[in-house]
């Protein structure tokens, strides 16, 4: 069993996703920090694209800015031993087919394992595809999660039956980006998710309020939040470290009450 499951061991999980090199390395790691400080049990960590398909413009303006600070996956793999001589939560990377391909797909995996990366997710592989890469994420004990989203229907059980880490519940149709209401069926797809494995799930895609969290915690076993994290790197650049720690304290404590 991976070092992921210790992050849904201690009630409802608060995932925080950052996306590394916005605006530079040293302000995602005193992000990294402060969201560990208060209370992130797990932390998903964006590794830029230019074409980031599954991102709304939130998101894909943190990708922009990134890339044109001159970050590179070889620099982000540096920086995450950097934190990993004391950060011990997990840690996963949230990225794209072609990062890891053009990377490399079994020297990029191998890298992950030996920097303390522990789930990698693949939001533009289709669940039928990865097997490319999920041969190297076994032999490297590196878990590939896989994700559920409300067109899933069918296959939501198969897919269950094969996931690794955690379940990435998506909570609505379209791209990331916060959300005023989710109205996806989320529960008929977890009851079928509960059936099928007991890999935790969490849910993410449109959540940014505690209000939000506390109801989708109600749901699955944790939340994620991404662009609602990435708008205080997008306001206050560098100074975002200490509202994004007061922001992760908040959706922890609202998450941990459902």
């Amino acid at each position: 069993m991976s070092r992921i499951h210790e992050a849904f061991e201690h009630g409802k999980a608060f995932i925080p996703f950052i996306t590394c090199g916005d605006p530079d390395l040293a302000t995602t790691e005193a992000c990294v920090r402060e969201a560990v400080k208060n209370g992130a049990d797990l932390i998903e960590l964006g590794i830029p694209f230019s074409d980031p398909t599954a991102e709304g413009p939130v998101i894909q303006g943190a990708n922009m800015r990134a890339l044109a600070g001159g970050v590179t996956t070889d620099r982000i793999f540096e920086f995450v031993e950097r934190l990993r001589r004391d950060v011990t939560i997990p840690l996963v990377f949230m990225t794209y087919a072609n990062v890891v391909f053009s990377y490399g797909s079994e020297r990029f995996i191998e890298r992950c394992r030996q920097v303390g990366i522990d789930g990698l997710i693949l939001p533009d592989v289709p669940f039928e595809e990865k097997e490319e890469f999920a041969v190297y994420c076994r032999q490297y004990d590196v878990d590939l999660i896989s994700l559920i989203a409300p067109t899933s229907e069918n296959r939501i059980a198969m897919i269950a039956r094969e996931a690794a880490g955690f379940l990435y519940i998506v909570s609505s149709l379209g791209v990331t980006g916060e959300r005023s209401e989710i109205r996806t069926d989320l529960g008929a797809i977890i009851e079928v998710v509960r059936k099928n494995t007991e890999v935790p799930c969490a849910i993410g895609f449109g959540i940014s309020t505690p209000e939000q969290a506390k109801k989708m915690a109600g749901l699955a076993d944790g939340v994620i939040v991404g662009s609602a994290v990435v708008r205080y790197l997008e306001k206050y650049g560098t100074q975002a470290a200490a509202p994004i720690g007061e922001y992760v304290r908040s959706m922890k404590q609202a998450a941990a009450e459902a």
